[in-house]
């Protein structure tokens, strides 16, 4: 597969990274007891992760790192963009904890990190749909881990990612593709999910949805065992405009009968 995707897309997240050093509020991260939202949100679930070696894949600046850090995982951040892991450093850095940070694309995570280095692979929400090829992630994933170790993510469900922005009829449809096609399905998206002034200077991104049986088979195929799945109503930014409405803990969910979308999954597999 041609590695355009790759190219336009971390244009788009480096254009994105002084924005979101703005709007994801850093400051309040430099609080012991604060976490992050998504963190927040799936640590009923997550279990406890103290004296983990952890990897968070995909981890942008940092804020869902250093959340896990604070609850005791001993953590390694990795991204694609260079200046997302700058911002991430810094918050790491004010906020006391010692994260190692390296900069490469999911698929070489093996090649840089090393292979069975830990016991705890988490992903945060957002993540999976800007890659091409899901098997070759969950192979990614299974060999990062050591016998024993588990995967974490809480992702967009494939539903959302098939949905249209609302019609001038209010009517949300399904639009893209819900399973995983080859190249991806391009769009331009001027602003990013945060507020900010201005428009990205890189706004086109090459977007990739996978099927739920897609992605167990994948994590099957790479020995990896589900030992939990659960489905949301909400995601944690407005995905669909004026078809969702917001709630106290930053979920969005549909306005109108919201039990009708899933709208992200949480899922947990291990390796035996």
């Amino acid at each position: 597969m041609s590695d355009d995707y790759l190219r336009i897309n971390l244009a788009n997240w480096n254009s994105r990274v002084p924005h979101h050093e703005i709007g994801y509020d850093l400051a309040a991260h430099h609080d012991p007891a604060h976490l992050s939202q998504v963190v927040t949100f799936d640590r009923p679930r997550l279990g406890d992760v103290s004296g983990l070696d952890a990897v968070h894949l995909q981890c942008h600046i940092g804020t869902d790192t250093v959340s896990l850090a604070k609850l005791g995982a001993r953590m390694t951040g990795l991204d694609f963009s260079e200046p997302a892991l700058e911002v991430a450093r810094r918050l790491a850095a004010d906020c006391g904890h010692d994260i190692d940070y390296v900069c490469s694309d999911v698929y070489g995570a093996v090649e840089s990190l090393g292979r069975e280095r830990f016991d705890l692979v988490y992903t945060g929400i957002g993540a999976l749909c800007w890659l091409p090829d899901v098997r070759r992630w969950a192979r990614v994933v299974a060999e990062l881990l050591r016998p024993g170790g588990r995967l974490f993510i809480r992702e967009g469900h494939p539903m959302l990612w098939s949905m249209s922005d609302p019609r001038p009829d209010g009517l949300v449809v399904v639009e893209y593709p819900y399973f995983e096609v080859e190249g991806g399905t391009l769009f331009s998206e001027p602003l990013s999910y945060v507020d900010h002034e201005g428009e990205l200077e890189s706004p086109d991104i090459v977007h990739f949805n996978h099927g739920l049986a897609e992605i167990v088979n994948a994590l099957w195929d790479a020995g990896l065992q589900l030992t939990m799945f659960v489905e949301h109503d909400s995601v944690p930014w407005n995905a669909l405009g004026d078809a969702m409405v917001g709630d106290e803990a930053g979920e969005y969910r549909l306005r109108d009968q919201p039990a009708r979308l899933a709208a992200s999954y949480t899922l947990q597999a291990l390796k035996g």
